[in-house]
């Protein structure tokens, strides 16, 4: 474990100065750690504000199954950490390359193909410390569960890609390495896929992650489950499950390095990306069948389950239109998750909470939480509208 002479307040002192200086200027600052996700959202070239330099893990209790960091602690330095004590990041926070940062991963609020077995990142953090954009030095929530009271302020700050405040340090919560793991392969349609894997999911089966990668347009795939849990529990879930879909259990390195391949999206699916076109991201409902777009590609996957969907298509403004509405007609949002060489980097990325039915209360507390976080707008980079 390290806890290095960076982590100090000389160094929270340099990054208040930067704030308040931003502020004076009415100057923007774009927070940034190993830079592994600064494709991701909305584009901006406001100045950097790099957390690299306040770095470190500062308590890990493995017996209460919590760990706290500094924000610019690389994300490899934790998992190895907990490694050592059998123990993991459980949401499977994607890296996107070698510098990811503790904090990257926490404001990105990307999760890993477990996340629908054990739920979002937002689900395990405890406790914060930021500098908002006044330089205040606050701290919200704690340690264990029990310390979370009233408004959870902590859980405002995954996903929120750094635009309300300075994320200095977080506490999560982490599990035990799963006891037994076993991956399970078979072809099937993408309607199969998708009424078999929410059907397990309502039973009483360690089923930790699901992918189905197969033809948009012939529906023609196969399905990977992993199965993961007590030792007792996986075994009698394999010939249970494995009998109704004629399934074969893949070699544990080869499933591992699936699972790391998908989460990280290294897969051919994510990678043929056509330097006109658009990786978009689509969050449905668990009950949403099939859908197509008109010039989607040919590959599509299907994660959580199918509640979360990735195909490329036309990074054009008409097309990500028809894209919103379909994912709003079936009750989800989507997103132009990564964009081709040759697209422009000012497209909108995300839906809007205009775009969305019932959401003018949303957008009247997103307003009154970005004004008391940040009311002089530092971090207001537009990386998430």
């Amino acid at each position: 474990m390290s806890n290095s002479a960076n982590n100090s307040n000389a160094q929270i002192d340099l990054f208040r100065e930067q704030i308040l200086a931003a502020a004076k200027t009415n100057a923007r600052l774009s927070i940034q750690g190993g830079g592994t996700k600064a494709w991701y959202g909305n584009a901006n070239a406001f100045t950097t504000l790099d957390t690299r330099p306040y770095s470190g893990i500062l308590e890990y209790q493995p017996e209460e199954l919590v760990i706290t960091a500094c924000a610019g602690t690389p994300l490899k330095e934790i998992e190895a950490v907990l490694a050592e004590k059998n123990q993991v990041l459980a949401f499977e926070p994607p890296h996107f390359g070698e510098t990811a940062t503790f904090g990257g991963a926490i404001a990105a609020g990307l999760a890993g193909p477990g996340r629908i077995s054990v739920g979002n990142l937002r689900d395990f953090v405890l406790g914060t410390r930021i500098l908002d954009g006044k330089g205040q030095d606050l701290s919200f929530g704690g340690k264990v569960m029990k310390n979370v009271a009233g408004y959870d302020v902590s859980r405002l700050l995954p996903g929120s890609m750094g635009t309300l405040s300075l994320l200095l340090e977080a506490s999560v919560k982490v599990l035990p390495r799963p006891a037994a793991t076993t991956t399970l392969r078979c072809p099937v349609s993408q309607a199969r896929a998708l009424q078999l894997t929410n059907e397990w999911a309502g039973q009483p089966l360690p089923l930790s992650a699901s992918c189905w990668i197969g033809n948009s347009k012939s529906g023609d795939g196969e399905l990977t489950l992993r199965l993961a849990g007590a030792a007792a529990a996986v075994k009698a879930a394999i010939p249970l499950m494995g009998a109704a879909v004629d399934a074969i259990e893949l070699d544990p390195k080869a499933a591992e390095a699936f699972w790391s391949n998908l989460r990280e999206q290294q897969l051919p699916a994510f990678q043929n990306l056509n330097s006109e076109d658009t990786l978009y991201r689509l969050a449905l409902p668990a009950a949403c069948g099939p859908i197509t777009v008109a010039n989607m590609s040919d590959e599509i996957v299907l994660e959580w389950h199918g509640q979360q969907r990735w195909f490329t298509a036309p990074s054009d403004d008409a097309t990500f239109a028809s894209i919103k509405i379909l994912a709003h007609t079936n009750g989800g949002h989507a997103t132009r998750f990564k964009q081709g060489i040759n697209v422009d980097l000012a497209n909108q990325r995300f839906s809007l909470l205009s775009e969305q039915v019932h959401s003018a209360a949303l957008e009247a507390v997103q307003a009154r939480l970005r004004a008391s976080f940040d009311p002089s707008g530092v971090f207001a980079t537009s990386r998430l509208p």
